[in-house]
């Protein structure tokens, strides 16, 4: 490490100085900020979560503002938007990077946490429809960390031509894999498989979900395909729903109330 390298160290947080290599694998490269977004949002989802499970355990009254319902997800919102502001008016350096980055986690870790409020238009927080919540914050975490391993995976930029070749190849092929997974309705194994090509291959080659845009797409004049698919999905969750609703559910806490009804229509 040169002496540049070593003075610019200095105007950084180094929260894991202890850890060895964390100066040259994680600040040096330019990755402190990335990490504790994560960090602090993996933290903040965690707090929030344990808050609202006690309020629901304890019968606590949520936050209001001259008697309207405070949404956490609020406050995410204006904390995002504070720090793309600030991003856009002024990017700073280091100490500054990184405390917009932990920042950004707070805000994107309460935005999320509430991702099906936003989605459904109505308050499904308990509701089985709130597992949306949780699925959008393990998809960001996993996105997250993906940037955090760096867009040059395997060390392809070591290899020699015919190493970078093969190391492309490679990538492509988990790239068309996890994308043919995600295109069959299968959103956690699709994000997953973007980490362990074994699982992108395993979604890629089994049946679709009825209602995916694969079916719609590829299913519609082959009626066998499109049986088998509605036998194994549409006649009660499977496997792997099942285990998704338990790991939503262990993250999340399980739903204690039914979706809530739609609106009545309004007469002309």
């Amino acid at each position: 490490m040169n002496l540049a390298s070593v003075s610019s160290l200095a105007n950084h947080l180094k929260v894991f100085d202890f850890i060895p290599g964390y100066d040259t694998d994680i600040v040096a490269a330019g990755k402190e900020p990335l990490l504790l977004l994560i960090l602090s949002f993996l933290i903040t989802f965690a707090i929030t979560r344990l808050y609202t499970r006690l309020a629901r355990v304890r019968g606590w009254g949520s936050g209001s503002v001259h008697g309207v319902h405070l949404h956490h997800m609020v406050i995410g919102i204006l904390i995002v938007l504070a720090v793309g502001l600030i991003s856009f008016a002024a990017w700073p350096s280091g100490v500054g990077r990184e405390i917009l980055g932990i920042l950004f986690g707070v805000g994107a870790a309460l935005t999320l946490d509430e991702f099906a409020l936003s989605l459904y238009l109505k308050d499904v927080y308990w509701s089985p429809e709130g597992r949306s919540s949780v699925d959008a914050t393990v998809m960001g975490v996993m996105f997250a960390a993906l940037l955090l391993v760096g867009v040059s995976p395997f060390g392809i930029h070591d290899q020699t031509v015919g190493g970078r070749w093969v190391g492309f190849g490679l990538i492509t092929l988990n790239v068309v894999l996890a994308v043919a997974t995600l295109l069959k309705g299968k959103l956690m194994l699709g994000v997953l498989s973007i980490f362990v090509p074994l699982i992108g291959l395993v979604g890629a080659i089994r049946l679709a979900k009825p209602r995916s845009p694969w079916a719609k797409w590829f299913y519609k004049h082959n009626p066998m395909k499109l049986e088998r698919s509605q036998s194994r999905f549409g006649t009660g969750p499977g496997r792997s729903v099942r285990l998704n609703r338990w790991f939503a559910d262990l993250i999340g806490g399980t739903p204690s109330k039914p979706s809530p009804a739609p609106p009545p229509a309004r007469e002309p």
